[in-house]
């Protein structure tokens, strides 16, 4: 098959990658001229384990590309996927699908003959019905059909979410387009991966109801761990108890400073938009939002008990700043709420992260960025677990606490025992739920 990947940030990157190791033959678009130059010489604006090696090996054989023509692209695809950004609008918490329509109108006038359009963003309910309006619209004669493929990948693990998925969900309305998308999706039909063929509208709201309902698991776990510290409870031992039941497993039960990323805020935000317009409220996930912002919250009161109830003239070290690890990705991570208060307490704020460092400097800004943790906590009054990246995991908690002021630590990420970290010798451990 031949495809056009049009736009290449994390989902459409990932994607096309991953297409062109089925053995398709793809076309990855961007209008900026900058990063396609960047993937021409094989490197990869994002960081994603084992991206780069996947990218250099289909380039090598012939299978991908990458352009800044749009219409190059286009011609003779049998399927063009759009994989634009959907943010958030400002204001009313809508995803903004200003990317999507402007990427079907370019895409309608490209047409040479059938191809299937499919939208890879995560967009509300129909709009794969009004991309198919544009398309019509600004090219009558395009002989093509839609379909909605949503993404289920995993900032860090997403190699092997596209090759190895729980379920592939594909939406259309003909079935030359379902013969289009089987065909594309082949090589995971062949190992009996899930293939969730549906109509257009239910595989857009399966995207929305996925991640809301893992956002959902988060904070429920969040607020058992704030009453687990009150009744003396240990939110670790509730979240194996209830996870060991089949009914409702043990993914997403791990109590943290709050859900980010990518996709949790954005699509529980506009999933409660889409409810309010609707007249049918979603008000289990209008109070999931509410709650998880709370969560960084109780947070930050959690860091300043710890500081004596004041930020100012302490020195504290901050470990991970992206919303998970092994991605660089900072959107809306629950550092963005607690670094600044830090900060804006008047404390002096070092920050250690493998990969935060790219977008977390404009982001974080009067923060000092070190290399290692030992260096970070060197003369700290507290050293803050925000990330719970494997090299936080297994810190010589002497060596760490001999070079503080103060040994104290907030573990955000309950990654360590409070019985190793006191016997290390800090003065105080603070976790979450425990």
């Amino acid at each position: 098959m031949r495809i056009a990947m049009i736009g290449t940030g994390y989902v459409g990157l990932v994607s096309g990658v991953c297409f062109s190791d089925f053995g398709h033959d793809v076309i990855c678009v961007d209008k900026n001229a900058d990063k396609i130059a960047q993937l021409e010489r094989g490197e990869i604006p994002i960081y994603e384990p084992g991206l780069d090696q996947l990218l250099a090996r289909n380039v090598e054989a012939g299978r991908l590309s990458f352009t800044t023509d749009l219409a190059q692209a286009v011609a003779g695809a049998d399927a063009v996927f759009i994989a634009v950004g959907t943010p958030t609008r400002r204001g009313d918490g809508h995803a903004d699908l200003t990317y999507v329509f402007a990427a079907a109108e370019e895409i309608a006038a490209a047409l040479t003959g059938y191809a299937v359009v499919v939208t890879k963003s995560t967009v509300p309910v129909g709009t794969n019905a009004q991309v198919k309006q544009i398309v019509a619209k600004a090219n009558p004669a395009a002989a093509f059909d839609v379909a909605s493929n949503p993404e289920f990948l995993r900032e860090g693990a997403a190699i092997d979410d596209f090759m190895r998925p729980d379920r592939v969900v594909v939406g259309v309305e003909t079935e030359r387009a379902a013969e289009v998308m089987a065909e594309i999706y082949r090589p995971l039909f062949l190992r009996d991966f899930p293939i969730v063929t549906t109509d257009l509208a239910s595989a857009e709201m399966i995207k929305y109801a996925a991640n809301a309902f893992l956002a959902t698991k988060i904070t429920f776990i969040n607020e058992i761990a704030a009453l687990c510290e009150k009744v003396s409870a240990d939110v670790k031992e509730v979240s194996k108890g209830i996870g060991l039941d089949g009914r409702i497993g043990n993914k997403f039960l791990h109590a943290g400073p709050g859900y980010g990323g990518s996709c949790f805020p954005k699509d529980t935000s506009a999933l409660a938009r889409i409810g309010q317009e609707h007249a049918v409220p979603q008000n289990i996930v209008e109070t999931v939002i509410r709650v998880n912002d709370g969560v960084k919250h109780r947070m930050i009161g959690k860091l300043k008990d710890l500081c004596d109830d004041s930020f100012n003239g302490k020195t504290v070290a901050v470990l991970g700043v992206t919303f998970k690890p092994n991605t660089d990705d900072m959107r809306d991570a629950p550092a963005l709420t607690i670094v600044p208060a830090l900060v804006g307490g008047g404390a002096t704020v070092r920050v250690v992260d493998p990969q935060g460092r790219r977008e977390g400097e404009a982001l974080l800004p009067g923060v000092e960025w070190v290399d290692d943790p030992y260096a970070a906590a060197a003369g700290a009054d507290l050293v803050v677990i925000l990330t719970e990246w494997n090299e936080f995991r297994a810190l010589d908690l002497g060596r760490l606490r001999q070079s503080m002021r103060t040994a104290r630590m907030a573990d955000l990420r309950n990654i360590y025992a409070r019985e190793d970290v006191l016997g290390a010798g800090f003065a105080d451990y603070v976790a979450i739920g425990r």
